[in-house]
């Protein structure tokens, strides 16, 4: 992953360096030179050699895969009203909301102009970024609503999150004209390593080591998210007749109990619970990777970062 995070990245300059010197690109500029760590546009790499092509022959659809990736960052944290991104001002802040609304939108733009050089491609491409749109509004819904269940919550993140780590594989694949078949196991797979992976984000947030997460413990208990893990402790506080979790919410977030909630969940079994969704999506994953017809030599790569982003501990 490091050796193709270098030719992304240089990529990625190139890519800069050619785009007009105007307002408009300027966010765009100043976001994707943020510390990232390519996760989304490396797997279309590896998704490409996994079926016999060339990193080099993925470059620009991992690079639209990167910029559509932006393009919702630059965009949600206008909607949650985010200061930082990767501890930096977020575009809106450094530019204002209309600007980082239209720069957005021109990121866009542009991932679809690197995506349109193969039909297949700008297929998969416009389902999924449909599909990861959907599950935005889902997740903006869900704060108002009390009664969100956690199949609801899963199919959310499987839309906002699982669904663009499928559709870089799915891309990758394409490039390299895999079958259909194959392209549809290996996207199961990036769709179920990305449920794991944010059901991971969710157990970090919680019992998560601050130092490492690089953020507050318990913030989106805090900010009373529905999360799997709140969404699970709620339904087992009711089916034990707990109160922790329900009163804490009833109370403004900057009252709440923080380390009473978390202590809640870890009573309520809820960690162990979600430690063993995580590995059933996790060994899906696994099993779809299996099936894909290519050797075990090109899979070994996949199955390392699935391994790395399963154990990881920020």
């Amino acid at each position: 992953m490091e050796q193709h995070r270098a030719l992304i990245d240089a990529h990625v300059e190139r890519w800069i360096t050619a785009l007009p010197d105007d307002p408009l690109y300027a966010p765009m500029v100043y976001l994707m030179r943020l510390p990232a760590k390519r996760v989304r546009p490396g797997l279309a790499l590896l998704s490409c050699e996994l079926f016999g092509g060339r990193a080099e022959d993925a470059m620009d659809e991992a690079l639209g895969i990167e910029l559509f990736h932006n393009f919702t960052l630059m965009h949600d944290d206008i909607m949650d009203a985010s200061p930082l991104r990767r501890g930096h001002p977020a575009v809106h802040v450094q530019w204002g909301v209309n600007t980082a609304i239209l720069s957005g939108d021109a990121m866009l733009l542009k991932a679809y102009q690197l995506m349109a050089g193969r039909t297949k491609v700008i297929g998969i491409f416009g389902r999924c970024a449909l599909q990861v749109c959907e599950g935005q509004q889902r997740d903006m819904g869900f704060e108002q609503r009390n009664d969100v269940t956690l199949a609801e919550y899963t199919e959310m993140i499987r839309l906002k999150t699982a669904v663009l780590l499928s559709c870089a594989l799915q891309v990758g694949a394409a490039v390299a004209d895999a079958s259909d078949e194959d392209r549809a196991r290996i996207g199961a797979f990036g769709e179920h390593l990305g449920l794991a992976f944010q059901l991971r984000d969710d157990v970090l947030d919680a019992f998560g080591d601050p130092s490492k997460v690089g953020k507050e413990q318990g913030g989106d208990l805090r900010a009373g998210k529905k999360t799997w893990l709140l969404i699970r402790g709620l339904e087992r506080e009711v089916q034990e007749g707990g109160t922790v979790l329900r009163e804490a919410l009833a109370m403004p977030a900057d009252q709440r109990n923080v380390r009473g909630m978390i202590s809640a969940l870890e009573t309520l079994g809820v960690r162990v619970e979600a430690e063993a969704e995580i590995e059933r999506h996790n060994e899906t994953a696994l099993r779809s990777l299996g099936s894909v017809r290519a050797t075990e030599e090109r899979k070994r790569t996949l199955r390392a970062l699935a391994a790395l982003l399963l154990d990881r501990t920020s």
